[in-house]
C-alpha cells in the first residue's frame, strides 16, 4: 500500500469494514478495506478488517466515522 494511506478504522467484523467504506466513498473519500487474516492456515480466530483512506481526508473520515458509528469499532486515533 502507498504510503500516504492511513488506517481509520480496524474491526474483526468484516461488514463493519465494508459499511465504513460505503459511508466513506458517499462522502467523497477514497477509502480501501485490507484483511488482514493470516489466510496460510486455518484458524478459528476472526481477522483484522482495516479501512484506510489517503492520508488527507484522515481527520474527517474519522469525524464521520465517530459521529456515524457511535464510536463502535476502533477508530484508530494514532496509528
Amino acid at each position: 500500500m502507498e504510503k500516504d494511506w492511513v488506517k481509520v478504522y480496524g474491526s474483526n467484523v468484516s461488514y463493519e469494514a465494508e459499511i465504513i467504506k460505503g459511508m466513506l466513498l458517499e462522502n467523497e473519500i477514497e477509502a480501501v478495506v485490507v484483511n488482514r487474516q493470516d489466510s496460510s492456515f486455518v484458524t478459528m480466530l476472526p481477522g483484522m478488517d482495516e479501512v484506510y483512506v489517503h492520508q488527507s481526508n484522515e481527520t474527517k473520515a474519522k469525524e464521520l466515522i465517530a459521529a456515524g458509528s457511535g464510536q463502535a469499532g476502533n477508530v484508530e486515533n494514532n496509528v
